[in-house]
């Protein structure tokens, strides 16, 4: 069986006195650095974090600048088209202004020669008319 004797109490303090200094000279320095570890862990983590905050809020900001840019440009371009639709009416319409003023202008010239042409002609009524005359009569008698 087994003896208990001074050697126990030895070993014991043996045991004891390692325990000690495997504590202080491996146990407490990995407990150290695996804390450290974590600590920096967790700070990167945060950091990481904090920059996908951020880069969330740039982005919105970024699709938010896109739709007001969009509106903007979308505005502009109504105002660009109004404009461009008044100016064509504006045109349109001193187009057909003149296009009517010289329409006018050639009526009242065709009038004028056509009473011209009716004046001269009215008055050679009476010569065609005789001469016409003279024609039937001349190759019917």
């Amino acid at each position: 069986m087994v003896d208990i004797n001074w050697t126990v109490f030895v070993q014991i303090a043996n045991f004891l006195i390692l325990l000690f200094a495997l504590n202080v000279v491996l146990f407490k320095p990995i407990r150290r650095i695996l804390n450290q570890r974590k600590a920096k862990m967790a700070a990167l983590r945060d950091s990481a974090d904090a920059t996908d905050r951020h880069v969330a809020e740039k982005g919105q900001a970024f699709t938010d600048g896109i739709k007001e840019a969009r509106l903007q440009g979308q505005k502009q371009k109504e105002a660009m088209l109004k404009a461009a639709t008044d100016e064509e009416k504006e045109i349109v319409a001193r187009i057909n202004a003149k296009a009517q003023e010289d329409l006018a202008i050639v009526k009242a010239r065709i009038e004028k020669d056509t009473e011209a042409v009716r004046s001269a002609l009215e008055k050679e009524v009476d010569t065609f008319a005789g001469a016409i005359t003279q024609k039937i009569l001349g190759r019917a008698a």
